[in-house]
């Protein structure tokens, strides 16, 4: 063995000799700060989870189904002349309301007015033939055949009559129902053909909302079912409208699966709008004295819904059986009862028996 390696092994040596004398001592004091520090830990008090809650009462509860839809004006067209020629007059206001048979607008007729004219020069000379004509057949003087012709040309005359009236007419664009006009898209001076749409014509009193619900629902909805949209009204909040359905399509759509409806608003006032997107509300059943909780409140635990309830100043788990449910509560039919204090904040944190505090309670 050489000098080095004799000095390396003698230190080894040395350390061990060491290391065994200091061991006793250390792992005392191992043990000592092992036990005071499981003696703080037992001394800290546990954590007390501030939450809020609820107290159960009874309250009515309606099962909805909930929809989109829009409003319709009742009724809806584009008005246009039935004839061809130059456009000699307007007669209305943009954005006003027309009553059924005003004379909105007008073509040149003026070809019209004069055939029309020349025809009736020719009814009194008619008329006095046939006159005379009448007086001869009674008399034996002329034959039947003469007599029913001329009464034939009077005939033929009145109809030419009623043919320019009838031309006339189409010359003369006039509001089919009571309305309100919109813009107009041509001037007076344009030539018009019946292609040309002078301006559209809404009746917005009543005013339909027309909606769709899934076929899951579609035996629910029949003529005389009522229903409430939901719109933003001119101060920026949300306001409730009653309607009440007047026909149901006959087919479900194939494509979304959905079934249109149509339902209709009095809208006597003609401050709703046709066009305007709404929310659709459909009661299917309400009832009265139910126990309801919010939705958050609950935890779904393998096929269970469970609610944690305050009792003692701690959590207790209960098992519930849920109802009806709304946008954000939900009828509970078992479980709980009038008086018990539910917590609906931080259910997620809870376990049976933690202690808790109530910062906010809702009754």
């Amino acid at each position: 063995m050489s000098k080095k390696t004799r000095w390396i092994t003698i230190a080894i040596i040395g350390i061990l000799v060491i290391g065994m004398i200091m061991f006793p001592v250390v792992k005392k004091k191992i043990k000592s700060g092992a036990a005071s520090s499981a003696a703080t830990m037992s001394a800290a008090p546990k954590r007390v989870l501030g939450v809020n809650a609820e107290i159960i009462s009874l309250r009515d509860i309606s099962d909805q189904v909930l929809s989109v839809g829009s409003t319709v004006p009742d009724e809806e067209v584009s008005l246009a002349f039935e004839a061809s020629g130059k456009l000699v007059g307007i007669y209305f206001q943009e954005g006003t309301q027309v009553k059924k048979g005003d004379l909105l607008a007008k073509i040149n007729d003026i070809p019209l007015q004069a055939q029309l004219k020349k025809l009736k020069a020719q009814v009194p000379l008619m008329t006095t033939r046939v006159y005379r004509q009448k007086t001869l057949l009674e008399k034996d003087a002329v034959s039947r055949e003469t007599y029913e012709s001329v009464v034939t040309e009077l005939d033929k005359l009145n109809a030419d009559i009623d043919l320019v009236e009838a031309n006339i007419a189409q010359t003369e664009l006039r509001a089919p129902f009571d309305g309100r006009i919109g813009l107009r898209y041509v001037s007076e001076g344009a030539f018009i053909s019946p292609s040309t749409i002078i301006a559209q014509l809404a009746k917005t009193a009543p005013l339909k909302i027309e909606f769709s619900v899934p076929e899951s629902h579609a035996s629910m909805i029949k003529v005389g079912t009522p229903i409430t949209f939901r719109m933003e009204n001119d101060r920026g909040l949300y306001q409730d409208y009653p309607a009440k359905v007047y026909a149901v399509a006959s087919v479900v759509d194939t494509d979304t699966r959905t079934l249109k409806v149509r339902a209709k608003y009095p809208n006597a006032d003609r401050k709703i709008m046709p066009g305007r997107h709404v929310s659709v509300i459909i009661e299917r059943e309400n009832i009265h004295g139910a126990i309801s909780i919010p939705s958050q409140s609950i935890i779904p635990e393998m096929g269970h819904n469970i609610v944690y309830l305050y009792r003692n100043g701690m959590a207790e788990p209960v098992d519930i059986t849920l109802g009806i449910r709304t946008s954000d509560r939900v009828q509970v039919v078992r479980g709980l009862a009038k008086g018990d204090t539910l917590l609906t904040t931080g259910v997620m944190q809870l376990r049976q028996g933690m202690k808790v505090k109530i910062d906010n309670i809702n009754n």
